[in-house]
């Protein structure tokens, strides 16, 4: 059938994959529902919230997007959950602030992290926030970055959270403050504290995940602290497989699918 020049096919009301969402995207109408985690370049955030504005629904959400795309982005809105002085910095004048603040609290060693580098990769020790000052006034540390003060003797806990699975380990390294397995850490299982459960549905409802990865810090008095939540995350040192992990993402977004699928057929019979 010929439609004329300029016809175009109507967008898709469910999209499950990242090339049917990038050849459609213009098309999107309100309520139409994309499935899974935008594939999204480094300077691309901002389709979130085009999409969101445009009444286009994400699972995961926007949000769970955005905050697991940008450590300086979890310190700036889950703060109230993170270690006490938890600073996002975008600036130099931030920075500084930052370094009256520490001085005021008699902070010394102190921990920054890359904004968008994972795996402990983006980690740094520094004797003194002044050092990150200064390097970074140079120009030899890029902003944004995330800096807080540094635990000594700290416990780093790793959640894995799936629907109603939900598993935690230790991370442990003797020789190395990154705890992380990717830098040589050791993992073994843990049971978590009614006040970690707690913390955890409380950080995930803030941030609109429906499933996630979280890390925990616990000091040597016993206070739990978020450090970071992913929707996705490595898997060595879990007892869930990759497979079994797989599929239970997938019954996630299948509930989420069934949902809009249902909440569509009952629109069309009003």
């Amino acid at each position: 059938m010929n439609h004329g020049p300029g016809h175009r096919p109507a967008a898709p009301r469910l999209i499950t994959d990242n090339d049917t969402l990038r050849a459609s995207y213009h098309d999107l109408q309100e309520g139409a529902l994309i499935i899974g985690r935008l594939r999204l370049a480094p300077s691309e955030e901002h389709l979130l919230l085009d999409l969101k504005e445009r009444g286009v629904l994400l699972f995961p959400a926007a949000l769970a997007q955005q905050l697991c795309r940008s450590k300086s982005c979890q310190a700036a809105l889950l703060t109230p959950f993170m270690p006490p002085d938890t600073v996002a910095v975008h600036d130099l004048h931030t920075l500084l602030a930052t370094v009256n603040r520490f001085g005021a609290a008699r902070i010394t060693r102190v921990v920054s992290k890359h904004d968008r580098k994972n795996g402990g990769m983006g980690v740094h020790l520094w004797p003194s926030i002044e050092e990150v000052f200064n390097h970074c006034s140079c120009g030899s540390l890029a902003l944004p970055l995330v800096v807080q003060p540094f635990f000594p003797n700290a416990t780093d806990i790793r959640v894995i959270i799936l629907g109603d699975y939900r598993e935690a380990y230790i991370r442990h390294n003797p020789n190395n403050f990154r705890h992380n397995l990717h830098c040589g850490g050791t993992s073994r299982p843990c049971e978590l504290t009614p006040a970690q459960h707690e913390l955890c549905d409380q950080v995930m409802a803030r941030g609109k995940f429906p499933y996630a990865h979280i890390d925990l810090l616990v000091t040597e008095d016993g206070k739990s602290y978020l450090t970071e939540i992913n929707l996705r995350g490595g898997l060595r040192g879990a007892r869930i497989t990759a497979g079994q992990y797989r599929d239970r993402i997938d019954a996630i977004h299948a509930q989420a699918q069934q949902a809009f699928n249902t909440n569509q057929t009952t629109k069309g019979k009003l």
